[in-house]
């Protein structure tokens, strides 16, 4: 019996301090206007900008104002699948605002700094479906640890090609016997 009352005690002391932490409706629909009202403040900022700069700075606030949202949604409802999403904004964001940066820039430069900015969208994506592997709970730890492993393999597979492509694409800068020697030793070293 004096267990069975604190077992409830304890119940319902982790029910009143989740609900004390959980948003309200009213809290999200508020928190989502501001996360607008931001977004607005962040584009007129860019306003008086002009060429690239003001693409990069576009591409800022729309990174910030797709990572607010994801964020907001995770707090609403939390979930492995939310901190995936938050994770995946992010690493979209970066992307976006990378490879606009690389519109500064010509021949292979630009092309290097594409396949670079690629390159860590591809990890940033990856890593976040590890984490998403980790951080799913299961009630078979032998079966998760053999996913999780499958994820990291996978995902291993996906940066190293992305990798690959970036570092071929710098070999592009050169030329002749420089350029298929500098293949060359990606190939060995990648094992294409």
């Amino acid at each position: 019996m004096k267990h069975t009352r604190n077992l409830l005690a304890l119940v319902a002391a982790g029910l009143l301090a989740t609900s004390g932490m959980a948003m309200t409706k009213e809290e999200h629909s508020a928190a989502k206007d501001r996360i607008s009202a931001d977004y607005k403040t962040n584009k007129q900022k860019c306003d008086s900008m002009t060429a690239n700069a003001k693409d990069v700075c576009m591409k800022e606030a729309k990174g910030a104002e797709k990572v607010a949202k994801a964020e907001l949604e995770a707090q609403y409802k939390p979930s492995d699948k939310a901190t995936y999403k938050v994770n995946e904004a992010r690493a979209d964001a970066a992307y976006d605002v990378a490879k606009e940066k690389c519109d500064d820039q010509q021949g292979n430069a630009k092309d290097v700094c594409v396949k670079d900015a690629k390159a860590a969208h591809v990890k940033a994506k990856e890593d976040a479906k590890v984490a998403r592997a980790q951080a799913k709970p299961s009630d078979n730890m032998a079966k998760k640890d053999a996913k999780v492993a499958e994820v990291k393999k996978d995902a291993a597979e996906e940066k190293r090609e992305a990798e690959y492509k970036a570092a071929k694409e710098r070999c592009d800068a050169a030329t002749g016997d420089v350029k298929d020697k500098c293949v060359a030793d990606l190939k060995r070293v990648y094992n294409q």
